[in-house]
């Protein structure tokens, strides 16, 4: 068997597991076994890249141990920061994660444009528009993710606003294409001035276009970028002829783009307004006067309450995260069901900070899946809730959405935790949501809220029901 066959099947088989395991992630109960599989198909991928070596013309023979060397190199690099990041990494921090590994993909693949541009033979006009097309995109994706891991972060606290802002973002991307242009006119033989000049404007532009996006708005922008990652590296793959960066960049980018449109429909709102609207500053606008007031309530009597509820709904949000407090979460919840309470969750497709954060961190818990619904599953369900208790979730519960035209959420799709007899909101404190707006559900007659970090106002609700069942110390 010669070399080109081997490294040709393994390739297959790294494309049918990134398949088989991209498969596998769709469901929670089957995502931890898909990232394994996916993993496996990386591995392969990486060992075929490492068979080229096989069989190398006279002419790079002479570089091929340096070659080896460097690589070595990269990859022992890249497995070690991998390993230290993604092991000390906080759930609250895997948006930023997210968004750094995606940038780093989109650089990976603007990298063999210039690879390709700054030293091309011709090779066709289709490669070499191609290794534009993925220059162009992989550099905007790069930039952008940064900025998006920057602001998640709190590294950026400043939303560029400024009059006259698209049309400078609009000509930043006219000139960048049209560069573009004038490289393929020319067959790519052109100066590495012009190639640099390219490369330089396609980053500033991936800047210019995520600095006016507001915070609310960032996980649909790292799931664009994505898309955007996964189509450069596959443009890439066919620049060098390789099978499974085509095939693993076009799942990548077909599922960024479905997973940005349904992030998109969940908020009621389209791609474009997300990228060219200012939705990040609605708290600057005025909501106008809510009626009622706030209600607090003791932490201690809002879980004894639910301890004799028939069943009890939860909407977990990012608070829970921050407040890293699902263990105890579901340490309640254990209590609860002893008692014969029905416990569900309720999960807002955007929940968090990207679509699936509350289910990894339940999943980190040890709460079963068979409890855990999406929000077209269970919203019908509110209504026969005896309590809803909401956790560090805000702009996904506001019943402004579905009722005040006026509200700039207004359409976007809810839990619908106001149609239950009684409702708790676990809240640091009176602030507003991501979004800025006002939530209308906190005002409600049957809301109470209970003031304090999540996991604090957990151990009191435990510590009451233990005491009243006779199981305190």
């Amino acid at each position: 068997m010669n070399a080109a066959l081997i490294i040709d099947t393994a390739y297959f088989v790294a494309a049918f597991l990134f398949i088989y395991g991209l498969k596998r992630m769709s469901s929670p109960v089957t995502a931890r076994s898909g990232i394994v599989v996916a993993g496996w198909g990386m591995v392969v991928a990486v060992v075929a890249s490492f068979l080229y070596t096989l069989d190398v013309n006279e002419a790079a023979r002479p570089h091929l141990a340096t070659n080896i060397l460097l690589a070595a190199v990269a990859l022992g690099l890249g497995l070690g920061w991998a390993w230290w990041s993604g092991r000390r990494v906080a759930m609250t921090a895997m948006p930023q994660m997210v968004a750094l590994y995606n940038g780093m993909g989109g650089g990976a693949a603007a990298a063999i444009a210039a690879i390709e541009l700054y030293g091309y033979k011709t090779h066709g006009m289709v490669v070499l528009t191609l290794a534009v097309l993925g220059g162009l995109i992989g550099s905007v994706s790069l930039s952008g993710s940064l900025i998006a891991w920057a602001k998640l972060d709190g590294r950026i606290n400043k939303t560029l606003r400024m009059p006259g802002l698209q049309a400078i973002n609009g000509l930043f991307l006219l000139a960048t294409a049209g560069l573009g242009v004038w490289i393929i006119a020319n067959g790519g033989k052109i100066g590495h001035l012009e190639i640099t000049v390219f490369f330089v404007l396609a980053l500033l532009y991936g800047v210019m276009m995520t600095m006016p996006i507001g915070g609310a708005d960032m996980p649909v922008v790292i799931s664009l970028y994505n898309a955007f990652t996964g189509l450069a590296v596959g443009f890439e793959g066919y620049v060098i002829n390789n099978p499974a960066l085509m095939i693993a960049g076009m799942v990548v980018g077909s599922a960024g783009t479905l997973l940005t449109l349904l992030m998109a429909k969940a908020m009621n709102r389209s791609v474009s307004n997300v990228l060219f609207s200012n939705f990040g500053a609605a708290g600057d606008q005025q909501q106008g006067e809510i009626a009622g007031s706030m209600k607090p309530v003791d932490a201690g009597d809002a879980g004894i309450n639910m301890r004799y509820a028939s069943k009890v709904i939860i909407a977990p949000g990012y608070g829970l995260a921050v407040a890293q407090a699902q263990h105890k979460l579901y340490e309640f919840v254990k209590i609860l069901e002893a008692a014969d309470v029905e416990v569900k969750f309720a999960i807002h497709p955007v929940a968090g900070r990207m679509p699936g954060h509350m289910n990894v961190l339940l999943a980190e818990a040890g709460v079963p899946y068979d409890i855990i619904h999406d929000m077209e599953d269970i919203n019908g369900e509110f209504k026969e809730a005896d309590v809803a208790i909401v956790i560090g979730a805000n702009d996904t519960v506001n019943p402004a959405a579905r009722t005040n035209k006026s509200s700039p959420i207004y359409g976007m799709p809810i839990l619908n935790v106001d149609l239950a007899k009684q409702v708790y909101v676990v809240k640091r404190g009176q602030g507003k949501g991501y979004s800025g707006v006002e939530n209308e559900l906190f005002f409600a007659d049957n809301t109470n809220m209970v003031y304090g970090d999540a996991q604090k106002v957990l151990v009191a609700m435990i510590q009451a029901v233990k005491s009243l069942d006779g199981g305190g110390h």
